[in-house]
């Protein structure tokens, strides 16, 4: 049990700096966003087809006070009107996850705040709660570019893992396709805007779907198969089709999340089921997701603006971990590049 549990009115300032976004926001409850502030590095990254972790721990340092600042003047609050500090402390790039784990702990040290440390998983799944009714439990498949998994989300703070990516994850196969194609980072809403312009009329790999006990997603032999094929049209000196083969690319990852979703839907029965992660704000799998509701679903998935890194959603999980009584972090809180999926 923590001290603001029993709390009517939870508001926390949260700080988000797993990667390339620096970001801080005020939550209140876990479900109304007061401010949202992101600093985002997509420019700086691009020249170099995606993030370099020291050039983005650096500019997160150069950013993230002025991002604290903006978030509480958009609020029109001040230290007093905040009741706990919240950080991403991981999965993400270590060097970029100290820098907003340092500060958190700066800020709550001299705020006299209890401080709480958020999974980025359990972050972009929290994503679901703002401006919505969700309440666990549910599926939900989380799509990003470090993780992509199936989890029966059973509280608000407990996850059970049904199936993960035995190599890439979706995310990081959008931005290596990308990438062979000649896009520009971040790769997936690339593909997305590309594929609008060609058809899929290549037959991509996916994994075979046989029992619950073995269900997991695959996407390293698709990207190869991708590799593959531009480098032979390379090689014969024909002309790359890349809108078809961005097509064929999106419509080959699209369907193995989809297929292996309602593979989990039909065997644990669970009708209720939302989409998180970067990957979620892609329109076809929202298509293909809501396809779901004919088979009786529910279906939840988050605004666009909380789909890829924000300081929202780490807020919003932070808020229901405090009224869940999850004790708050001391001030020896370390950042972690890796965090398990329960």
């Amino acid at each position: 049990m923590n001290s603001l549990q029993n709390k009517k009115d939870i508001v926390v300032l949260s700080i988000e700096s797993s990667c390339d976004e620096t970001a801080c926001a005020i939550v209140r409850n876990g479900r109304e966003v007061v401010s949202n502030v992101v600093a985002t590095q997509i420019e700086i990254h691009r020249r170099f087809g995606g993030v370099v972790p020291e050039i983005a721990s650096r500019n997160h340092t150069l950013a993230i006070e002025n991002v604290v600042k903006e978030a509480l003047k958009q609020a029109s609050m001040t230290k007093d009107d905040i009741d706990a500090i919240a950080v991403t402390y991981g999965a993400g790039l270590l060097g970029a996850l100290l820098v907003g784990v340092n500060f958190a702990k700066g800020l709550a040290y001299a705020w006299d705040k209890p401080l709480f440390a958020v999974s980025h998983v359990k972050g972009h799944i929290a994503a679901n709660y703002i401006d919505s009714t969700l309440e666990p439990p549910y599926l939900c498949l989380l799509a990003s570019g470090g993780h992509t998994a199936i989890v029966k989300v059973k509280d608000y703070v407990n996850l059970e893992l049904v199936c993960q990516s035995r190599d890439d994850a979706a995310g990081e196969a959008f931005d290596k396709t990308a990438r062979v194609l000649g896009l520009p980072y971040p790769g997936g809403p690339e593909i997305q805007k590309l594929a609008l312009l060609g058809k899929p009329v290549y037959d991509m790999p996916k994994p075979k779907l046989t029992r619950l006990d073995d269900l997991f997603f695959s996407y390293s032999g698709l990207k190869t198969f991708v590799i593959n094929l531009v480098h032979n049209m390379e090689q014969k000196g024909d002309k790359i089709p890349s809108a078809d083969i961005a097509a064929s690319f999106q419509k080959a990852a699209t369907d193995q999340l989809v297929d292996t979703l309602r593979f989990a839907v039909e065997n644990t029965g669970i009708k209720k089921i939302a989409i998180a992660g970067g990957v979620s704000a892609n329109q076809e799998l929202r298509d293909k997701v809501d396809g779901l509701k004919k088979a009786g679903c529910e279906v939840h998935y988050p605004k666009l603006k909380y789909c890829t890194d924000n300081a929202a959603m780490i807020g919003a999980e932070a808020c229901f971990m405090i009224k869940s009584g999850v004790e708050e972090s001391d001030l020896s809180l370390d950042a972690k590049a890796t965090v398990p999926l329960r």
